[in-house]
């Protein structure tokens, strides 16, 4: 049987859905409908906690413990793994204004365990969101290994063009692509992996 891994940059997933008007996504439905026609081995999702301040505002405290509860939610999802990176605060814009922040040890989660699933053989076919360049010698690798690649990008969001490039299939997220994991809020949503 055929099977896949679906791989995750949580960060640009979150830009994405963004674009979409920020749907009520559950992750596990979401992971089931882009491995079809395959056999879902397991998501890999790899994102940072919100930048905290030295002396946290109360609007930094409520962004980390809402993203706490989310990543908890994930974590506890069938055939789910979750990743934390760090998000490194570089400074301030020019203009004095927007902070600059980058996310550290996300792109490596993710090709660490590309890389690993496709020399051991245990993965023909692997999903990947994201949009960074980083993970193009991963994938390399797993295309040397048979793995086929699939690609999921957002409209707005345009992946590195050497990532477009490796890919062998490439899939627009859009909102009739996610309509099938799209929920209605309910009280219970962060206990079942609902953002």
């Amino acid at each position: 049987m055929d099977v896949t891994a679906l791989f995750i940059d949580g960060g640009y997933l979150n830009r994405v859905l963004r674009d979409l008007g920020s749907p009520r996504v559950d992750y596990g439905r979401l992971s089931l409908e882009l491995s079809r026609p395959y056999t879902l081995l397991r998501t890999f999702y790899s994102d940072c906690l919100p930048y905290i301040s030295d002396v946290p505002t109360e609007d930094e405290e409520e962004r980390l413990e809402k993203r706490c509860r989310f990543f908890d939610a994930l974590r506890r999802l069938a055939r789910f793994e979750l990743h934390e990176g760090k998000l490194e605060h570089l400074g301030v814009a020019l203009e004095g204004r927007r902070s600059i922040y980058e996310h550290k040890q996300v792109a490596v989660y993710l090709a660490a365990n590309l890389v690993r699933l496709a020399t051991k053989t245990r993965i023909r076919r692997a999903a990947l969101i994201a949009g960074d360049g980083n993970y193009v010698p991963a994938l390399r690798i797993a295309k040397d290994e048979g793995v086929a690649i699939h690609l999921y990008y957002g409209a707005n969001q345009h992946p590195d063009r050497e990532l477009w490039d490796v890919a062998d299939d490439r899939t627009p997220v859009t909102a009739n692509l996610v309509s099938p994991a799209i929920i209605s809020p309910s009280t219970d949503d962060r206990r079942r992996g609902f953002r």
